[in-house]
């Protein structure tokens, strides 16, 4: 159903574990992510909301292939991240969506993100690449459930240079430090992002919370 271009494999670490964090439009995405990832030379370790995995037959599906799950605002969160550092520390690609839901911004530009995986970052000290990606929802839109197969469609899927977080690593673990490693991270799939459409992002982030655009500190 789709044309891939895929760019920036090269900036995909080749020893150790990594976390590859990626934009989420399309429901398609994760087929898309994974394709690049696995052409790129890695089998991904996926993190994925738990709700997934109660979905009859999907369910089973996710933990044959050894996903994880997410279990957002719950006392298994931190599970979550236990198993997700773990995978790290096997020296697995890790893939995220820090965004944990499709993006809800108007213009189907990267919102403000969870904080899980700068937490995990900071935590384990793991190389994060941002990644953009950009087509999966000419297939399927978002929140669609008609996939429009024909002609078959361009999907972009871009790696950058892992994130600079380093200066971090030895502040305390506050809230502006987990924002300013979560700013970083988006910042830089961002970037990559509106590369691959060819158009500068917006000055102002999406904020599911409020449900507008609001400038980043």
């Amino acid at each position: 159903m789709t044309r891939p271009h895929w760019s920036g494999t090269e900036h995909l670490p080749r020893d150790g574990g990594f976390i590859a964090a990626v934009n989420h439009v399309s429901m398609l995405d994760p087929l898309t992510f994974a394709h690049f990832l696995w052409d790129a030379g890695y089998a991904p370790r996926i993190m994925a909301k738990d709700s997934l995995f109660r979905v009859p037959g999907l369910g089973r599906v996710m933990r044959s292939i050894d996903l994880i799950p997410v279990a957002r605002g719950s006392a298994q969160a931190g599970q979550s991240l236990e198993l997700a550092a773990a995978a790290l520390a096997a020296g697995e690609c890790l893939a995220v969506f820090p965004e944990g839901t499709l993006t809800r911004d108007p213009d189907l530009w990267p919102m403000v993100a969870k904080t899980g995986v700068a937490r995990l970052a900071l935590t384990t000290r793991a190389p994060v690449v941002p990644v953009g990606q950009w087509g999966a929802h000419r297939v399927l839109a978002p929140y669609s459930k008609v996939l429009k197969p024909f002609p078959r469609k361009r999907v972009d899927v871009a790696a950058g240079p892992p994130v600079d977080l380093s200066d971090l690593y030895d502040r305390p673990r506050d809230a502006t430090v987990i924002r300013e490693a979560t700013s970083r991270i988006m910042a830089s799939m961002t970037g990559l992002v509106a590369g691959l459409r060819d158009e500068p992002a917006p000055d102002a982030v999406f904020d599911l919370r409020t449900g507008e655009r609001t400038a980043q500190p």
